[in-house]
């Protein structure tokens, strides 16, 4: 989703709506892409304010995507994560931003689908030739850091949006 939502068109729909100071001369909102990435996986993966919370504080994965490094920036709390949602329900922007992500994923080709979220991380290991024939399954495949191979094992959430390329 990273590469092929438009972003910066999504930010600057919403932009005159989003306020530039917290209320009553607290401290500034979290910056605006960011909870609109956030509100985004929020509503395609059917995830409650505290839920993707606790997403983004215990998923690396909703972390990269939402632009958010633990080293420098704040998780955005639930009550953060509500009132976002109040500014988007307000204004009546939800249904233009998903139209305007639909319209964009079609002009590509591409179809919004669910699916199942992973989060890998690729650990050294000893290879492992313990069969009866101590040799190795086909379906296995070794791999290193910045080297291209197949995922042989991964840990997995609930759901996931695919990106399917028509076609196929």
């Amino acid at each position: 989703m990273e590469a092929v939502l438009p972003f910066s068109t999504l930010v600057k729909m919403m932009q005159p709506f989003y306020p530039q100071v917290g209320p009553q001369g607290r401290r500034p909102p979290y910056g605006l892409e960011t909870m609109l990435r956030i509100h985004l996986m929020q509503n395609w993966w059917s995830l409650r304010d505290d839920t993707i919370e606790d997403a983004l504080i215990g998923t690396g994965a909703i972390r990269r995507f939402a632009g958010i490094d633990l080293a420098k920036d704040n998780i955005p709390d639930t009550t953060t994560i509500l009132a976002f949602r109040h500014v988007v329900e307000q204004h009546h922007l939800a249904k233009e931003i998903f139209k305007t992500v639909e319209q964009y994923l079609e002009e590509k080709g591409l179809l919004l689908r669910e699916g199942t979220v992973v989060d890998a991380t690729i650990i050294h290991a000893p290879t492992s030739t313990k069969n009866e024939k101590r040799d190795r399954k086909p379906q296995m495949h070794q791999t290193r850091k910045g080297k291209p191979g197949k995922l042989q094992s991964a840990s997995t959430e609930d759901s996931q949006l695919l990106l399917l390329q028509q076609g196929f």
